[in-house]
């Protein structure tokens, strides 16, 4: 049932970013050992991007994250950067719930290879902004991107997932590991 609903997500995702006038749009789709991520984002204007994904993984239990963000976004040459906040809604064998955090993340463009980014991203939930079981989560992840095409990247990296939640869910890691991924951009 998670695989169909998180099929029906990714494709509301692909038509709301096909749909809006987005100035830029990517299309992302990360695999791990024991995860899958789908992220769909796109300028609603100059600078300021409206996106979300889904990750689902087994990694140390059955665990489903969606996500959507409003990120403030600059491009160049030089590097990528995006900052703004986040709702995070966690499906889990330990617990559920959401919550609101902050976060950003930022590639700068190796001078010597102009075609290679290294950079990673972060966001976190604090417990004042968190509903039902999730007291506070956090997904951090480092990337090393290279552009096969002006539209494609392909990149490697590693991830962590990890959520706080009441009663007997504690603290737990949902997904930890590295992975391989494919940017598409338009």
């Amino acid at each position: 049932m998670r695989r169909v609903i998180i099929t029906i997500v990714g494709a509301m995702l692909l038509g709301a970013v096909s749909l809006s006038q987005a100035q830029t749009a990517t299309l992302d789709l990360n695999l791990g050992q024991d995860a899958v991520q789908f992220e769909a984002a796109g300028e609603l204007t100059d600078g300021i991007s409206l996106g979300g994904g889904v990750i689902d993984s087994d990694d140390r239990g059955d665990a489903t994250a969606f996500h959507a963000q409003l990120l403030g976004v600059e491009r160049n040459a030089d590097y990528d950067i995006g900052v703004g906040a986040r709702w995070t809604q966690f499906d889990t064998d330990h617990g559920d719930g959401g919550g609101l955090g902050l976060g950003g993340y930022g590639y700068a463009y190796v001078p010597a290879m102009p075609a290679l980014s290294l950079g990673g991203y972060g966001f976190y939930t604090p417990s004042a902004v968190s509903t039902r079981d999730l007291n506070d989560g956090y997904e951090l992840g480092v990337r090393a991107r290279y552009a096969f095409t002006p539209n494609v990247d392909g990149y490697v990296g590693y991830r962590a997932l990890r959520a706080d939640f009441d009663n007997d869910g504690g603290s737990r890691t949902l997904d930890s590991g590295p992975l391989l991924g494919v940017r598409l951009s338009f």
